[in-house]
């Protein structure tokens, strides 16, 4: 599933692409909003927060998407072929004269009042690469951290209502970066640690996005997601693989055996 760094830079695509220009076409194949009419109204904004996606409407309309597993939004030159947007993959069409956005295989769609997009996103803790993070989302994240008892890092990093945005990418890279067993208990972690906890992760997904912008997220480096039998970079201990969560929410998590062994101290972030 894409995380908060592939949605930051995706709702910034989609920004440029249509913020400020009225829709000359609007098509949301979704049955509880393939009658709405958004056709000559101007995006006022595209956000992301942590895995969701609002595009916000000068007539006080939000749309809400979510890309689950496989969904992705596409970014086409209106009149081009891949803009007619005619595969029935596809969940949804905003366009200008100028770009069309096309979201293909989108896992959710909501159309609401800009005024009650609150109440797609209140389950959610507080956006890792929000911009508000330093002054309000720290200390919210770090209460409810504060509130996961004995379950293991790895669980609580994956729950969204805990901190949004971080996914198996993310939760594997920062628990390396901080030199913590991904099945420590929470309850473990003094108050330090825990707040280096949350800023490695903003540090490394603020890190992507920049390098995102610039190079494209293929050039971004991981230090142990995805590298099953290589060496770690620290030790040259092949990188193993276990387990976060329960069935059905079994989630991957890469780790290295000896950075990151049952009982290490960790280290700030």
């Amino acid at each position: 599933m894409p995380e908060g760094d592939v949605l930051r830079l995706t709702a910034e695509r989609l920004d440029e692409a249509l913020r400020g220009r009225p829709l000359v076409r609007a098509d949301l194949r979704w049955p509880t909003a393939a009658g709405a009419d958004l056709t000559g109204r101007a995006v006022t904004a595209c956000v992301a927060y942590g895995k969701h996606l609002i595009t916000r409407f000068d007539d006080g309309r939000t749309l809400h998407t979510h890309l689950r597993m496989e969904g992705a939004w596409r970014v086409e030159r209106t009149g081009s072929r891949a803009a007619a947007a005619r595969h029935p993959e596809v969940r949804a069409v905003l366009a200008t004269d100028r770009w069309t956005c096309v979201g293909w295989r989108l896992g959710m769609l909501d159309l609401v009042r800009t005024r009650d997009e609150h109440t797609l996103l209140a389950h959610l803790g507080p956006d890792v690469l929000g911009d508000d993070f330093a002054a309000t989302g720290l200390a919210v994240g770090l209460d409810r951290l504060g509130d996961q008892g004995s379950r293991p890092l790895c669980d609580v990093l994956l729950d969204q209502r805990v901190l949004a945005g971080l996914g198996t990418i993310w939760m594997a890279e920062t628990l390396f970066a901080v030199r913590r067993h991904p099945w420590t208990p929470v309850s473990a972690l003094g108050a330090e640690a825990r707040r280096g906890l949350l800023t490695t992760a903003r540090r490394l997904m603020g890190r992507s996005v920049d390098v995102g912008r610039s190079h494209g997220l293929q050039h971004v480096e991981r230090a142990v997601h995805g590298r099953l039998g290589e060496p770690c970079r620290r030790c040259r201990t092949p990188i193993a693989v276990g387990q976060a969560n329960e069935p059905p929410y079994v989630r991957p998590v890469f780790w290295c055996p000896t950075c990151q062994a049952s009982g290490t101290q960790g280290r700030a972030g």
